[in-house]
C-alpha cells in the first residue's frame, strides 16, 4: 500500500525540492552577508548580550547560545542585532567587534562577519552546500526512477 501516489518517486521529488528550498534560503543569506562585508558601511560595535536558550530535554543540542551585538548608527541611535555563529568560541559581553551594515536599514541588515568572525559566512555556506548536495542526489534519484 503506497502512502503517496507514485510511491518512492514522489517522495524523492518532494523531499528533494524541500531540501532545495532550504539550500536556496541559506544561499541567499550567504550572498546578503557577503554583500554587507564587501559593500556595507563599517562601524565599531560590541557584543552587548549573550543569551543561552534552553530547548528542553529530548533535543540533541539542548542549549543554544545567541549573541546580540550593538553599534551606533550615523544618525546617533543605538542599533542592536543578532548574528549567526560568530565563531568557534563566541564573544564575551563587551568585546569589541567590527560591524558591516546597510546604511539604508542598519537595524535589519548588519553582520559581524569578517576578520576574526567568519562564522556568519561559514555557517550558511556549509548549510547551503550540504543541503544542495542532498537535494541534487534526491532529484537525480527521482529522475532515474521515473526515466
Amino acid at each position: 500500500m503506497d502512502i503517496l501516489p507514485g510511491g518512492a518517486a514522489t517522495f524523492l521529488l518532494l523531499f528533494g525540492l524541500f531540501l532545495g528550498a532550504f539550500a536556496v534560503r541559506s544561499g541567499l543569506r550567504l550572498f546578503r552577508v557577503l554583500r554587507l562585508v564587501r559593500h556595507g558601511e563599517r562601524a565599531e560595535g560590541r557584543c552587548s548580550a549573550r543569551r543561552v536558550e534552553d530547548r528542553g530535554t529530548g533535543t540533541e543540542n539542548r542549549y543554544r547560545t545567541e549573541y546580540v551585538f550593538a553599534f551606533r548608527a550615523p544618525d546617533g541611535r543605538e542599533v542592536e542585532f543578532t548574528d549567526h555563529a560568530p565563531g568557534p568560541f563566541g564573544f564575551e559581553v563587551g568585546a569589541p567587534v567590527r560591524v558591516s551594515y546597510d546604511p539604508a536599514a542598519p537595524d535589519r541588515r548588519a553582520t559581524v562577519a569578517g576578520p576574526g568572525a567568519w562564522g556568519p559566512l561559514l555557517m550558511p555556506a556549509a548549510v547551503a552546500t550540504v543541503l544542495s548536495l542532498f537535494a541534487l542526489g534526491l532529484l537525480t534519484a527521482f529522475a532515474v526512477t521515473v526515466g
